[in-house]
């Protein structure tokens, strides 16, 4: 019993992620108001019913896909309590940490980027999607401002910026905006944008 249990899940989980990839290709290549969910099912290979189980309703399963695409799995574990911040946090000087940092960086973007653009567009035509996110602080800038704040504690950060300045370079630089013009717009591979990330970043915040 107990392993057909577990066949099960497994079987939800893997209708769930093809779900979602459906989702993610198709509002990233039409838009999230022109993509129907019988599209999405019809991708997926699965009947719409199982969509409105599995995430209730269109809305739903965009929030499904930006919270994955962010985080890269369905674990609900929070961004800063991830083995990647950790990384930051704990390297014992700057560079390290900045390294850390733009890799971490660029995993997630490569996930997130084209589909963070989607939902910028979606959400001045789509009222419901404004209710997905309420109006808060913008969670990308609070993980960059705690990472910041850690780095330039550490030895070899210039001592002359502050933790306000060092986080406001990091989110430029690090922008999902700036990451889709280089690499989708002027085709760099990624791990052109990565090194030059680095650079740009460590000639603006390293160095005592």
């Amino acid at each position: 019993m107990r392993e057909g249990k577990g066949k099960q899940g497994a079987r939800a989980q893997e209708t769930r992620r093809r779900i979602i990839e459906a989702a993610g290709a198709l509002f990233v290549e039409h838009g999230y108001g022109a993509t129907k969910l019988q599209e999405i099912a019809d991708r997926a290979g699965v009947a719409i019913q199982t969509i409105y189980f599995v995430f209730r309703n269109k809305p739903s399963l965009l929030k499904a896909l930006v919270d994955e695409a962010i985080a890269g799995d369905d674990d609900p574990v929070p961004t800063m309590d991830r083995p990647w911040f950790a990384e930051v946090t704990s390297a014992r000087t700057a560079s390290p940490a900045l390294a850390a940092l733009v890799a971490a960086t660029r995993a997630t973007l490569e996930r997130v980027a084209a589909v963070s653009e989607m939902v910028r567009a979606a959400t001045a035509t789509n009222p419901e999607i404004r209710e997905l996110w309420p109006d808060q602080a913008d969670p990308r800038y609070t993980v960059i401002s705690t990472a910041a704040e850690s780095l330039i504690k550490k030895p070899g950060a210039r001592p002359s910026v502050s933790a306000e300045d060092a986080a406001d370079i990091i989110y430029a630089v690090l922008s999902p905006e700036l990451f889709l013009v280089l690499t989708r717009d002027r085709a760099w591979p990624p791990a052109k944008w990565e090194q030059w990330a680095y650079d740009t970043l460590a000639s603006q915040l390293l160095g005592g």
